[in-house]
């Protein structure tokens, strides 16, 4: 039976994708908001999910990265002055993952943005209001700029199966698409993007439906394409990001942190010659040293599921940090996660308490992460 919506909605607030229908005909099992939007989390048993992820191929209803698109005859200067990356560097027809800094360093959003033109962008958001941070330092910019939220749509597809389907889909030119490049198409008259991204730690791609009125073509299509090789829709997967070491916006950071202190300092280009918001702080930042840093953990005992708090790490008796995502590796075996702690207890080896809603204490380890693939050679292929 189709989830019932009336357990976590009432009135029109909460925006449905285009794909929402092919959700629940397909049995999505459980939804959450995000992005002001309803997020398919789980069609299965999230442990069954991630083997079919490491192994095979899934589809992701992922509309709720919100696109936030700004064009205008200053777009590239706007854009580039929200971030620390040198957007310079970047061509049209290529991708990056960004972060977008508030005045004092702190970490507004971790989006991907895709440059489509000299002066047309698109910011895929983590869940935090971009559009109106974006809206809010145009007003005094003195920039020419129009920053809108387009009908666009993404979807991913991802898996080491993912290039098969991809190239039923589009040919073999998907195969050349190298990692983080993207191509913009029509498939059967559909409009899309596709990039060569994604939120798993595995291979894959993201179609971005320009269309929201052909939703459940679209995904017919990529199922149609992706049978002869097991697709099956499926949440994010928790267990496969945490092994390859990537971040959730809200849990695992804030506006509260910086990139020094998660370790994202690549996303800093220290040579990049224009300002932008938060360069003066985030070089304080670097020159002073971080006070706390988010840190590998592996936490002893059976098995956990996952947090739905940040529960507390203690040496001795105090409170010293926290654990923003934990979760049970079956590839691992271990009970893996992340703990902001200071940096005094941010070695390798450090030994933790975590005091687990319902379960109680257990000791854990600093260790490095990412736990899986930390040259990201399995995306990378």
């Amino acid at each position: 039976m189709p989830f019932d919506m009336n357990l976590v909605q009432r009135g029109a607030r909460l925006r449905r994708s285009p794909f929402f229908e092919a959700t629940q005909r397909y049995g999505a099992k459980a939804y959450t908001v995000y992005n002001h939007m309803l997020f398919p989390i789980c069609f299965a048993d999230l442990e069954e999910e991630y083997w079919h992820l490491v192994h095979h191929v899934t589809l992701w209803d992922v509309c709720v990265e919100r696109q936030v698109e700004i064009t205008g005859p200053d777009a590239f200067t706007f854009t580039n002055m929200l971030t620390p990356r040198d957007l310079a560097r970047c061509a049209v027809g290529q991708g990056k993952y960004v972060v977008i800094t508030a005045e004092n360093g702190g970490i507004i959003n971790d989006p991907v943005l895709l440059r489509l033109g000299e002066n047309h962008f698109w910011l895929a958001a983590a869940d935090s209001d971009v559009l109106l941070w974006a809206r809010g330092v145009a007003v005094n910019s003195g920039l020419r700029v129009e920053i809108r939220e387009p009908d666009v749509s993404p979807l991913q597809v991802q898996g080491p199966k993912a290039k098969e389907v991809a190239r039923t889909l589009f040919g073999d030119r998907v195969l050349q698409l190298r990692y983080y490049h993207f191509f913009e198409t029509g498939l059967d008259g559909i409009p899309v993007v596709v990039t060569r991204t994604g939120w798993s730690g595995e291979v894959g791609y993201e179609i971005y439906l320009r269309d929201g009125s052909r939703g459940d073509e679209l995904w017919e299509r990529i199922m149609e394409a992706g049978r002869p090789h097991n697709i099956r829709p499926t949440g994010p997967s928790d267990i496969r990001r945490i092994e390859a070491g990537i971040l959730n916006w809200g849990a695992d950071m804030t506006p509260e942190n910086n990139v020094y202190e998660v370790g994202l300092d690549y996303l800093v280009d220290g040579n990049k010659r224009s300002d932008y918001i938060g360069r003066e702080a985030l070089q304080r930042i670097k020159a002073e040293g971080v006070k706390r840093k988010l840190v590998g953990i592996e936490i002893d005992g059976a098995r956990i599921e996952m947090n739905a708090t940040k529960w507390r790490a203690k040496v001795g008796g105090d409170t010293v940090g926290r654990v923003t995502s934990a979760i049970y590796s079956p590839r691992l075996k271990k009970n893996i996660g992340y703990a902001t702690v200071p940096v005094a207890y941010a070695a390798p080896g450090t030994g933790l308490r975590v005091k687990m809603s319902g379960i109680g204490e257990r000791r854990a380890t600093v260790v490095p992460k990412p736990f899986v693939d930390p040259n990201k050679q399995i995306p990378k292929a």
